[in-house]
């Protein structure tokens, strides 16, 4: 942390130069306004002033503090996005690459494993990885790190990606499928790959993340030059009024015969304290800071625009596999048929499934050993006979001691067991009609040609998925589940999860379709994705987050990228793309009530010489003119680095209705807005006339 305040506070004045300066129109003011008042000081010196040299270098400090803050707050923004691109950039570094070509590539496909690790070895020419081209072909060994983004065209192995995405677990990356993209920068652990290069150096996944972490390449936002234009607005509007209220109080001056109290020193620090000086120096840092909490969620965001539109989301379209439910179906309940006792079902299921090392067999063997506390048994040497799945058959079990045990889908059990003289009872189709129809899978247990009863498997929703799809639904968002699954069983899921709606039996271009429709009817819609046939549709969204364990089709179609390839992440992106919105918009509102406290607290104290009358309308009762205007500049900079904090941490996000946080809002930041200066200024005069500034 030290670090970074020191690289905030060298950058800030680094930001000094006028280029810099001039990135910000409203900051360029005060930039300008502290170089004026700066002239005006050396003047001062030779006679030339219409202020004490004392209170002209008061105000020229203060004005170049406030340049400052607004510089610092920028910077400390920014810090967060150079340190993790220093990161990044340690992880970045040209090595060999082992280039292959296509023939030697096809020879390898044919042969064996080892065989093909040793004709590629032997085929590959080093080249330096700075020279890879797009669609040469590159071999990638167990302890080599890759030299460029690909797509993996034969081989398998486990890949150390934490110098991208900070998780130390390897992952699987294999050919075909989708989790066939390889990232530049990440290790090879295990095994071989060949990979076909997608990016060019400077092109890399690893330099775009750089790239969009350095809050210098960060683009503004449609919103955020709308707010920049009404701030520009209101900053000329406060010049007009800053030399309308110099000329009134020249022609009383020059009427009465007294002094202007608006001396052009005065005049200079009245406008930089009316203008919109907090959200303008606050405003760039905010933005950046958005940015900033995606990235240390993982989450790479391709523009700052996508991140707004996080914001605005409300549609979002979820997979049901991974995203509302745990991924692999488990059992959930015996339901014994025929009188069958429900322990003796059970324990037969546990035997027929200990065989079965899938989720779904596991969880067979879990549930009897939690329900009966039926202990999990061993088939190695007690005269077990394993019958394993097949898809001819689609049964499984053990055979033992002349007994057979089968557990299979509900038309396979019956052809057995009516093969064998026994009996499919009516009882028993009813039970898995009713289990397929509430969205399971029924599993039909036989002990030697006698039906037991039914396994109940089931998709199991996430803890915790309905409570934030309750929040989503606070904050206005429908709910969409995208599945393959048959419409029976989406109903079920939906309604479980309490979602809103649900596409079932999805293709591509049902996703795609959907998305326009919503889209058609004026909404902004995010998703998912991580394969090739997602790519349409994540090109469609307006909040398109792919996973980085995804095809690179899927990667390029998406705006944001999901470094843990974590489904559910979409929600966290929603909130806080709403959270950066939010601290906006309330900033925006604390500034602009800002502006209207100081406009009626202090020029009230600057022209009661000229206008007695005023003295009702100084309801502070500030000192003297230059004690309010003093207090005055030197609040407005000294809330600009109040509000750092809020700005780089965001406004707390609460669940509710637009109108609701929008009432909350104005509460809170508006009313506080308008009371806040009045009290510090107020204390600042005090304080000032205690000291003996002013």
């Amino acid at each position: 942390m030290d670090s970074l305040f020191k690289r905030a506070i060298r950058d800030s004045f680094a930001k000094l130069a006028p280029r810099a300066q001039a990135a910000n129109p409203v900051m360029f003011m005060v930039y300008v306004s502290a170089a004026l008042t700066t002239v005006l000081l050396v003047l001062s010196w030779f006679g030339i002033s219409d202020a004490p040299s004392g209170y002209i270098a008061a105000i020229c400090g203060v004005l170049w503090a406030t340049v400052l803050f607004g510089n610092f707050a920028e910077a400390l923004a920014e810090g967060r996005g150079k340190a993790q691109a220093d990161a990044l950039r340690s992880a970045k570094r040209d090595v060999e690459a082992q280039v292959v070509d296509e023939a030697t590539l096809a020879q390898a496909a044919e042969a064996e494993p080892e065989e093909a690790a040793a004709l590629l070895a032997g085929a590959a020419r080093a080249v330096s990885s700075s020279q890879l081209k797009r669609g040469q072909l590159y071999l990638v060994s167990a302890g080599g790190q890759v030299p460029a983004d690909g797509e993996i065209l034969l081989g398998a192995a486990s890949v150390d990606e934490s110098a991208i995405t900070g998780e130390s677990a390897p992952v699987v990356r294999e050919s075909g499928g989708d989790r066939s993209a390889l990232t530049g920068g990440t290790t090879v652990l295990s095994d071989w790959l060949v990979a076909r290069v997608t990016a060019e150096a400077g092109h890399s996944f690893l330099d775009q993340m750089i790239a969009m972490v350095e809050s210098a390449a960060r683009k503004k936002t449609p919103n955020e030059r709308a707010l920049e234009l009404l701030l520009i607005a209101l900053t000329l509007v406060f010049l007009a009024v800053a030399w309308t209220l110099y000329g009134f109080g020249a022609f009383s001056a020059q009427s009465q015969g007294a002094q202007n109290p608006l001396g052009l020193t005065s005049l200079v620090a009245l406008f930089v304290c009316l203008a919109p000086t907090t959200i303008g120096a606050l405003l760039s840092a905010i933005g950046i800071a958005g940015m900033s909490r995606l990235n240390q969620a993982n989450v790479l965001a391709k523009s700052g625009r996508a991140v707004e539109a996080a914001g605005d989301v409300d549609v979002l379209l979820l997979d049901k596999t991974g995203t509302i439910t745990l991924g692999n179906r488990q059992a959930a309940a015996f339901i014994p048929v025929d009188g069958a006792d429900e322990r003796a079902l059970a324990d037969a299921a546990q035997l027929a499934s200990l065989a079965d090392e899938t989720p779904e067999g596991r969880s067979v063997v879990v549930l009897a050993k939690e329900r009966f506390g039926i202990r999990e048994r061993t088939l190695t040497g007690a005269g077990f006979t394993v019958v394993p799945f097949s898809a001819a058959t689609r049964m499984s079990g053990v055979d033992f001691d002349g007994h057979e045990l089968r557990k299979g889908a509900a038309d396979a059990v019956r052809a057995y067991v009516e093969a064998r003289g026994g009996t499919f009872s009516n009882q028993c189709a009813q039970v898995a009609n009713q289990v397929a129809s509430e969205g399971g899978t029924p599993l039909v247990v036989a002990r030697d040609g006698r039906v037991l009863g039914v396994i109940q498997l089931k998709d199991i929703i996430k803890s915790g998925i309905r409570e934030n799809f309750a929040d989503l639904h606070a904050m206005g968002i429908k709910t969409v589940m995208v599945t393959g699954d048959n419409p029976l069983t989406a109903a079920a899921i939906a309604a479980e999860a309490g979602l809103d709606d649900f596409i079932a039996e999805a293709t591509p271009e049902a996703k795609l379709e959907a998305i326009r429709r919503y889209q058609a009817e004026g909404h902004l819609v995010a998703m998912t994705g991580d394969g090739t046939n997602d790519a349409p549709a994540l090109a469609q969204a307006d909040v398109a987050v792919a996973m980085n364990s995804g095809t690179q089709a899927a990667k390029e179609a998406g705006n944001m990228v999901d470094l843990d390839s974590s489904p559910t992440k979409l929600i966290e992106i929603v909130r806080i793309g709403k959270q950066m919105l939010m601290t906006r918009g309330s900033l925006t509102t604390f500034s602009i009530a800002n502006d209207l406290a100081k406009y009626f607290a202090v020029i009230p104290a600057l022209l009661v010489p000229l206008y007695p009358g005023l003295e009702a309308l100084n309801i502070m009762h500030l000192a003297s003119p230059a004690s309010a205007m003093l207090a005055a500049i030197i609040y407005n900079a000294l809330i600009i680095v109040a509000l750092i904090p809020l700005a780089l941490r965001g406004v707390k996000y609460r669940e509710g209705s637009p109108n609701a946080l929008l009432g909350r809002n104005l509460a809170l930041y508006g009313l506080g807005g308008v009371a806040v200066p009045f009290v510090a200024i107020k204390a600042l005069d005090m304080a000032l006339v205690a000291i003996g500034v002013a």
